[in-house]
């Protein structure tokens, strides 16, 4: 019989734009602890980056002397200490390596780097287009990838403000897409004239036929999304949709765009959906409605486990 090691090897964090997660792990993974907060990037600049996470290990006991890997938007430019980007195609191990330590800490703190996908990438991966894979950037997702142990050839997306698309090679990330989905949605709806037909706060689950729907027009005729977009003001004129059903219909539509888009690119129609919450709902309906075969896979659990290997190599190099 085995038991979990509870003894704590070391703080593992994700540190995005406007959220904050650390766990306190054993050497086994264990999570022996946990804090989860609003402190991310844009107002932990403000204490200082140093006061937050120290906070934060206070509050789980962690020794003065317990090292902490993080990833996400910490390490951006804008960030706590820039962590320099591993270029594509990235083999786990060359990312992990990558992890720069904070200067003037007595504690090892260490900050995962993200992936640049550069133009003419070495590798010259192509998208299905027969075209190289645009200039792209992922900060934080690399180490979902990570801790997910996908096969070679999987196809991963991670949905998200900006919503990413990855292919999977042997322990590394060959390529990457990212899709301005969830921005585009938050300017319509919220900044654009579409404004004015839209409930902003109703549940676009709860209006599903609506949803279903605007995946169906967007990944039908994404060459008419644009059209279509305005056909939405002239039904809020004419009292056709309501509000509710408007700003389903909106959803669907930008979704079914993102993921014509990503067929184009991708061969498979298979994916690997990692999400949690609403966007996970909406996923995983959007996909069904358009023929794609979906495996669910644990974000947290990806993103703990992402970390975890990247503190082995750190932290206890062979």
């Amino acid at each position: 019989m085995t038991t979990s090691d509870t003894r704590p090897f070391c703080a593992a964090v994700d540190w995005g734009t406007t959220s904050f997660r650390l766990w306190l792990l054993g050497r086994d993974g264990t999570v022996l602890g946990e804090r989860r907060s609003r402190d991310g990037m844009q107002s932990a600049a403000k204490p200082g980056f140093q006061a937050v996470l120290e906070q934060h290990l206070s509050a789980v006991k962690a020794a003065d002397d317990l090292p902490v890997i993080v990833c996400g938007m910490a390490g951006s430019r804008q960030g706590w200490v820039e962590a320099p980007y591993v270029d594509a195609p990235a083999s786990f191990d060359a990312i992990a390596g990558g992890a720069i330590r904070v200067p003037d800490m007595a504690r090892d703190v260490r900050i995962l780097p993200g992936v640049a996908q550069r133009p003419g990438m070495a590798g010259g991966a192509l998208a299905g287009d027969g075209l190289p894979f645009g200039p792209d950037v992922i900060r934080g997702e690399e180490t979902q990838v990570m801790g997910l142990g996908l096969s070679p050839g999987s196809l991963l997306c991670l949905p998200g403000t900006h919503s990413k698309w990855i292919s999977i090679g042997d322990q590394r990330i060959e390529a990457f897409s990212s899709f301005m989905t969830g921005e585009l949605f938050q300017l319509l709806s919220t900044q654009s004239i579409l404004r004015h037909t839209l409930d902003a706060e109703a549940d676009v689950m709860a209006e599903s036929a609506s949803f279903i729907g605007g995946v169906e027009a967007g990944h039908g005729a994404p060459a008419l999304i644009l059209n279509r977009l305005f056909s939405m003001r002239a039904e809020g004129l004419f009292g056709s949709r309501s509000p509710a059903k408007a700003l389903a219909r909106l959803s669907g539509m930008l979704l079914g765009l993102e993921i014509s888009g990503a067929a184009a690119i991708y061969p498979q129609r298979s994916v690997f959906l990692a999400a949690s919450g609403p966007l996970f709902d909406l996923y995983r309906t959007a996909l069904a409605a358009t023929g794609w075969t979906v495996t669910v896979a644990d974000a947290d659990e990806a993103v703990r486990k992402g970390l975890m290997a990247g503190a082995l190599q750190c932290f206890n190099p062979a």
